[in-house]
């Protein structure tokens, strides 16, 4: 078992480094970073017109265009008929505006850790902790360092896929 987690934690280094340059390096997290404009779908991701209609898909990440919304936040999203998930790249000090949404969330931090304001309350998630955040609930994060977060969502997120989540785009 020790072998074992010693070979996952290399391997996990190997993509982090991948994917998440350090703080001081202002190159793309990954040459398929592309930035998006508004009024077009992701491809690998959703067709257009809305969410996949229960369709059985079989993806890798790196089978998934990098969504740039900003220097600090990069998204990669798989939507299903009912559920999406993003896997969202955040560098140290990224700040996610307040907001709030009708879609019930899920936040897995894989690495890094996040600074959620929420029902009044300063939660910090970290590596295999999970925070469930309800619909319509208002919250703010900050990365405390870089991190690579899983969001899951129900229903998928509407103004993610149609480019409409201005408060991520400085916008």
């Amino acid at each position: 078992m020790a072998g074992r987690t010693k070979g996952f934690r290399r391997m996990k280094k190997k993509t982090v480094r991948k994917a998440l340059p350090t703080s001081k390096s202002r190159m793309p997290l990954n040459k398929r970073a592309v930035p998006r404009s508004s009024g077009f779908a992701l491809k690998d991701t959703a067709q257009v017109g809305g969410p996949a209609s229960g369709k059985l898909q079989h993806l890798a990440w790196r089978q998934v265009e990098l969504e740039v919304l900003n220097p600090l936040f990069e998204r990669q999203l798989i939507v299903g008929h009912e559920v999406m998930l993003a896997r969202i790249l955040l560098r140290k000090g990224c700040i996610v505006p307040l907001h709030s949404h009708v879609n019930e969330q899920l936040s897995y931090v894989i690495e890094g850790a996040l600074k959620f304001w929420i029902d009044g309350r300063e939660i910090v998630v970290r590596p295999g902790e999970v925070l469930t955040i309800p619909p319509h609930m208002p919250h703010q994060a900050e990365a405390l360092e870089d991190t690579i977060d899983l969001d899951i969502f129900h229903p998928p997120r509407a103004d993610w896929l149609n480019g409409k989540d201005l408060y991520l785009r400085g916008k």
